[in-house]
């Protein structure tokens, strides 16, 4: 047997038939599982209609562990390990590390856009958070496992792709892009009315934190130093790196707690404090949020409304809050696995709830959203549950906010009796954020002037 195969493992399939040492263990304790094991590892071995290969048999017995955790615990073989690699830190020219700008998830089976990235080929395609996808390449991908939907959206350089996906409620569409190389940009920003600088956050990588600062300064000198408050847009922002959000939220952030990790032990909880200094020097912000605003971005998210440092506007967020560890196999692929989850800076768990927004505005009016509307980290099939018995809440509105909101309401039915349809708008194409349609961003600059003007009276 290979090396690479674990030793308890080993000692079962060598032995599949012989009871192993029980060493106290109860009826279905370890050994006698592994036992199990490694009797219908050598029935199939024997029996199988097809010959197959041990390897497969053992990679496909580590994927199936994993599937049973969690949507995002996945098993990736010694080709995915190095694509993602590639992927993460590509070489120059290289040709195997483009791809379409995707972040995805399987709910119940079915592949989900938790959204696309900026300026990627995804996001110019006019592709939603929500959107399901049936087929890459007229290739079912119900059978897939996350890291095989990952590797297939990857490929050469210009290379086409196809997915069938659908919006809404209608019938299911093909659209076809090309791959496109190079790191995308996580941070844009311009100035809205002359006096307010709105800052487009998309995603947290090597460059962000240099780009933040970067914008913010930028956003000072056009403004002629004349700056009210920002905007921070998270919407649409499936994360990334989890110390740059960190450091991102840290930058907005004088004193506070940012965020507190809980691991499986109990003495593995800790608390990341922020640092001293404040990259808009006090000025208000309005954070723009909504069901694509995932993972670290929830962690900024978090951090600005409860160390009340910022006012969030838009729908609930996505409420995933995992954090994965990339463990290599002796050379043999590598299993991804969540091995601890952030919480809010209080210790109000995310995952499977999400944030809520101090002020709930839908993408195409104010207004209170009916439940259900969207597919969120809760919805997914084997989600990781969060521990805290009491029903969510959100810490205190920052200064010159709206009261607490309550729960969204069903929508109400239709003339003849029957439940109205969820609005299938509430997602927004990534390529509408931050335009003269964005109805969200209107709002959230309403909140920041009125916020302006209580400061100001404060002030006197």
């Amino acid at each position: 047997m290979r090396k690479w195969v674990p030793t308890l493992v080993l000692l079962a399939l060598l032995a599949p038939t012989a009871a192993l040492p029980q060493a106290k263990s109860s009826k279905g304790g370890v050994y006698e599982q592994l036992n199990l094991f490694g009797e219908a590892f050598e029935r199939i071995r024997q029996d199988a209609v097809e010959p197959v290969a041990d390897r497969r048999l053992v990679e496909t017995a580590i994927a199936g562990m994993l599937s049973g955790l969690d949507p995002h615990s996945v098993y990736l073989s010694e080709e995915e390990y190095k694509a993602q690699q590639a992927q993460e830190a590509p070489s120059i020219g290289s040709a195997a590390t483009a791809s379409i700008g995707l972040v995805v998830t399987f709910d119940g089976g079915q592949l989900k856009v938790v959204s696309p990235r900026d300026g990627s080929p995804a996001a110019a395609a006019g592709i939603k958070p929500g959107e399901a996808i049936f087929a890459i390449d007229k290739e079912p991908v119900f059978d897939l496992s996350l890291a095989e939907v990952e590797q297939r959206l990857r490929g050469p350089v210009d290379s086409e792709v196809t997915l069938m996906l659908r919006r809404g409620t209608g019938a299911p569409t093909e659209i076809t892009m090309k791959r496109a190389a190079g790191k995308l940009t996580t941070v844009t920003s311009h100035v809205e009315g002359g006096n307010i600088g709105y800052i487009r956050l998309a995603g947290f990588d090597g460059a962000t934190q240099a780009a933040l600062t970067a914008a913010v300064q930028d956003l000072q000198q056009k403004a002629s130093k004349n700056l009210i408050g920002f905007v921070l847009d998270l919407r649409n922002d499936p994360g990334g790196d989890f110390d740059v959000a960190v450091a991102a939220a840290d930058a907005f952030i004088d004193k506070g707690d940012i965020t507190t990790i809980k691991g499986r032990k109990s003495d593995s909880s800790k608390k990341i404090a922020a640092t001293p200094g404040d990259l808009a020097n006090g000025l208000p912000i309005v954070a723009l949020v909504n069901g694509g605003t995932a993972r670290e971005a929830e962690l900024v998210a978090a951090a600005l409304q409860e160390n009340h440092r910022a006012i969030l506007v838009g729908t609930k967020t996505f409420g995933e809050s995992s954090i994965e560890t990339l463990i290599p196999l002796n050379g043999n692929g590598a299993i991804r696995l969540t091995t601890a989850r952030f919480l809010t800076p209080s210790g109000k768990p995310i995952q499977g709830k999400g944030l809520d927004p101090d002020l709930v505005v839908g993408p195409l009016k104010l207004e209170r959203l009916a439940q259900g509307l969207s597919r969120r980290e809760a919805d997914l099939r084997g989600a990781l549950k969060n521990t805290d018995p009491t029903p969510a809440a959100n810490a205190p509105p920052a200064p010159g906010a709206a009261s607490g909101s309550t729960p969204p309401k069903p929508a109400p039915p239709n003339a003849n009796g029957t439940p109205a349809k969820p609005d299938p708008k509430e997602s927004v194409a990534t390529g509408d954020l931050g335009t003269a349609t964005d109805e969200q961003l209107t709002q959230a600059l309403d909140v920041l002037r009125g916020l302006a003007l209580v400061t100001a009276r404060n002030a006197r």
